[in-house]
């Protein structure tokens, strides 16, 4: 999972407040805010209006993090696991990023002759969505004979070959763009193999074929998505627990923080919280067992966190990964280098 989105997060100083409601009717919503209002206060944090206001929004449950008495992040969630609220140094977003699941950019293209529909997912967020086409007619051929019969079939055949070059253009585009890990092709069997034809080697090592889906209607096209989606994030985790076993990566707090101050983290794999206790200066990378080491590289104040909240500030600003998994014990890293 890419950190991105939760980067504004460390843009502005904390404390923060870390509030997570269930969905709930507005009744029950109020009484559950009374309550963790409550558990805020008793942590010596404020609740702010305008915290209120968006924890008390009607709709799914939602994660809220809000720093001097700004809402600062505002994550809907189909489930929180439990309502609970925190008010801490660094945000509380591990309970928020096990539940979301992992993003993968990746492009969903339902293609016929006359073009194609083309939805880009880039942070699991609302996908963009284009329409493309070159040519509008000729479209169809006929079966009227006559001497004008092989010249008209050309043009038909013609105008086919340029939408899928717009098509493939596109996608190119936006696979550079996003970064896209899949592209997920459905729809005409003929387009499709155009499409093929004029795809950029880039985006031919992404290409995925999914049996469903036509442009009038998508039919089984988005659970061929959703399957496919799975199945790259499990060969996508495998991949990385076994390059952690080939690099004899480092596994435990002290470890990994050093990777990470040192930026040869790619991926952060952690079996889920880590609540125990580190230490942590203003710096993202600033994160160790030892307060005594902190102090030695310039931090006057160290303040206590959480290990889980502090390794993922540093993975978010040294742009690595975090994938969750049960096949590690403590948390463990997949080195750049």
């Amino acid at each position: 999972m890419r950190l991105d989105f939760i980067r504004p997060l460390y843009e502005r100083p904390g404390p923060y407040a870390s509030v997570y409601m269930s969905a709930l009717t507005p009744r029950d919503r109020a009484t559950r805010w009374t309550s963790l209002r409550d558990e805020l206060e008793r942590a010596g944090g404020t609740a702010s209006e305008a915290l209120r206001e968006e924890v008390l929004s009607p709709g799914p449950g939602r994660a809220v993090f809000a720093a001097h008495g700004d809402v600062v992040l505002s994550e809907l969630m189909s489930d929180v696991p439990r309502p609970l609220a925190a008010f801490t140094p660094l945000p509380l977003v591990t309970p928020m990023l096990m539940q979301r699941r992992e993003t993968v950019p990746h492009l969903r293209v339902i293609i016929d002759h006359a073009g194609a529909d083309v939805a880009v997912y880039r942070d699991g967020g609302s996908p963009r969505t284009m329409t493309v086409a070159a040519e509008e007619w000729p479209l169809q051929k006929t079966a009227q004979g006559g001497f004008s019969q092989g010249r008209y079939e050309r043009a038909v055949e013609e105008t086919w070959e340029k939408n899928a070059v717009a098509v493939a253009q596109q996608v190119d585009e936006q696979v550079r763009r996003i970064d896209a890990q899949l592209v997920l092709v459905a729809g005409e069997p003929q387009s499709r193999s155009m499409l093929c034809d004029h795809l950029g080697t880039r985006s031919t090592d992404r290409l995925q074929m999914v049996e469903h889906g036509h442009r009038n209607g998508t039919g089984g096209f988005e659970q061929d998505v959703e399957t496919a989606l799975d199945s790259w994030l499990d060969d996508r985790r495998a991949e990385l627990l076994e390059r952690h076993g080939e690099q004899d990566g480092p596994s435990g707090v002290a470890h990994v923080a050093r990777a990470l101050r040192e930026g040869r983290v790619r991926a952060l794999l952690m079996p889920g919280e880590l609540p125990r206790q580190v230490w942590i200066g203003e710096g993202a990378t600033q994160v160790s067992p030892d307060a005594g080491e902190l102090r030695t590289w310039g931090v006057e104040q160290p303040v206590q966190e959480r290990a889980d909240s502090a390794l993922i500030r540093a993975a978010a600003a040294t742009d690595a990964e975090i994938w969750f998994t049960d096949q590690v014990a403590d948390v463990a890293a997949v080195l750049r280098y």
